[in-house]
């Protein structure tokens, strides 16, 4: 079993990051890394608490990545192991450790499947890198991620390093909501009529599904407004060219900042991810794309040390505009990396996509990155920024006041048990509906709108 801590000491290179997350997953991409330290391998979750598994004699003896299998049906089945996952195991092939890939490739939502080889993955991730500094061998398995494989030799239960946007309780809670309604309501129609004390126990478990959708919201909402790390950060935001249709959302979002040891992009949705400042998987380099022929300024990638683009900023939107040079020189000055100038080559896997002017990112291998962290029409962000569309699926902004209206008519009961259940099914239609509406009214009225002029 792994020994466990709580710590908030900065981790030593290489280190793990997760893939970007916007709220209410912000602490996990802030807090959550996997690390060496000393002779141990550690993994720190979104609350800064340790799991140490020792290296060497008694722990963790080699490293073994399996390859996903067929690149769609891992995608299907398994999305978290669609670049392959790397298991770390005892002397004796007994698994000790499951790291997913695209759980800590940063740039994971924004690349997509087939742009990326799964053997990239290890040196992107840093996986490679931290495996070489245990001293752990790794090597690949002849067989793919899948059914054979998944159970560790001789049996047992073994860990995973991987974390999610919703905390564990929140999909208790709903379950238990989702069930509790439907076996209170049938046993309160079936054994005591609609005036009995079921259908308050039916409406209540029906409000823990928004409920526990508010608190989560409201305690990532104080968790980010209490956290401090990015107080001390230099920051660039975007400088978009006049007229190129910058939203108050992008303007107010959208930024790169630097940090002593990381580089933090967030994108025009508040998707965060976090780099290491230099080395072979973080970002090592600076590169300004040009236009083959005009010789005008396209975007900038940022690169590891492999040389490989691992974010994409169009120059447009970030510094083409009255301020941009200055933005440019402060992003610059902040990373001291080397700058160096590239004509643009369109990527060889999406043929010849290249788009207006406007939308030469079309042709680059990181196409989702830069769309991104620039302005984003407001329909698509209205969806992409959407609790009930982004962050639990599903049409419950519709399904659940429908299930509240069958005992909404208890508030003109005469019965304590109906109105109680009355005001419960109100409560939920209003925790479902209010931040909708909130959210669809400041898209439209506000944040998704084209601002005149950029504001500094």
């Amino acid at each position: 079993m792994a020994e466990q801590s709580k710590s908030t000491t900065a981790p030593r290179e290489p280190v793990l990051r997760p893939k970007g997350m916007r709220a209410p997953g912000l602490d996990v991409v802030r807090n959550a890394r996997v690390f060496a330290d000393g002779n141990n391998l550690v993994v720190r979750n979104r609350r800064g608490r340790e799991r140490r598994y020792p290296v060497g004699d008694g722990g963790i003896r080699q490293a073994v990545f399996f390859p996903p299998a067929d690149i769609w049906e891992t995608t299907t089945k398994w999305p978290t192991a669609r670049w392959g996952v790397v298991v770390f195991q005892d002397a004796e092939g007994r698994y000790v450790l499951r790291v997913p890939l695209a759980q800590w490739l940063p740039e994971a939502a924004s690349t997509g499947t087939a742009d990326l080889s799964p053997q990239d993955c290890l040196s992107r991730t840093g996986i490679k890198q931290l495996s070489d500094r245990l001293g752990i061998p790794l090597s690949e398995s002849a067989k793919p991620w899948g059914r054979e494989v998944i159970g560790s030799p001789g049996g047992g239960r073994y860990d995973s390093a991987s974390e999610v946007d919703l905390p564990l309780w929140n999909g208790w809670a709903r379950g238990i909501g989702m069930f509790g309604w439907l076996i209170a309501l049938v046993v309160s129609f079936t054994l005591e009529g609609t005036g009995s004390w079921g259908l308050v126990v039916a409406a209540a478990a029906l409000f823990l599904l928004p409920a526990s959708d508010v608190v989560v919201r409201a305690l990532a909402w104080w968790r980010k407004r209490g956290d401090a790390r990015l107080a001390d950060a230099v920051v660039i935001t975007p400088s978009p060219e006049p007229g190129a249709g910058a939203t108050r959302r992008f303007l107010e979002t959208a930024a790169v900042r630097v940090l002593p040891g990381d580089v933090v992009l967030t994108n025009t949705l508040g998707e965060e991810r976090w780099y290491a400042r230099r080395g072979a998987h973080g970002i090592a380099r600076l590169v300004r794309l040009t236009h083959p022929k005009t010789g005008a300024h396209l975007g900038v990638e940022l690169r590891d040390g492999a040389g490989q683009a691992r974010a994409l900023l169009p120059w447009r939107y970030w510094f083409a505009g009255p301020d941009g040079e200055r933005r440019w020189s402060e992003l610059v000055a902040a990373l001291e990396l080397p700058v160096s100038e590239e004509k643009f080559k369109p990527a060889g896997n999406v043929g010849r996509r290249t788009g207006t002017p406007e939308l030469w990112y079309r042709a680059h291998e990181l196409a989702g990155d830069a769309r991104k962290m620039a302005p984003i029409d407001s329909k698509a962000a209205r969806r992409a920024t959407s609790w009930n569309e982004s962050v639990i699926g599903g049409g419950e902004v519709i399904v659940l006041p429908m299930f509240s209206a069958l005992l909404l008519a208890g508030l003109f009961s005469d019965r304590a048990p109906g109105q109680a259940a009355g005001v419960l099914s109100a409560l939920t239609i209003v925790a479902v509906w209010g931040p909708a509406v909130a959210h669809q009214l400041a898209s439209r009225l506000t944040q998704d709108r084209p601002c005149v002029s950029e504001t500094s």
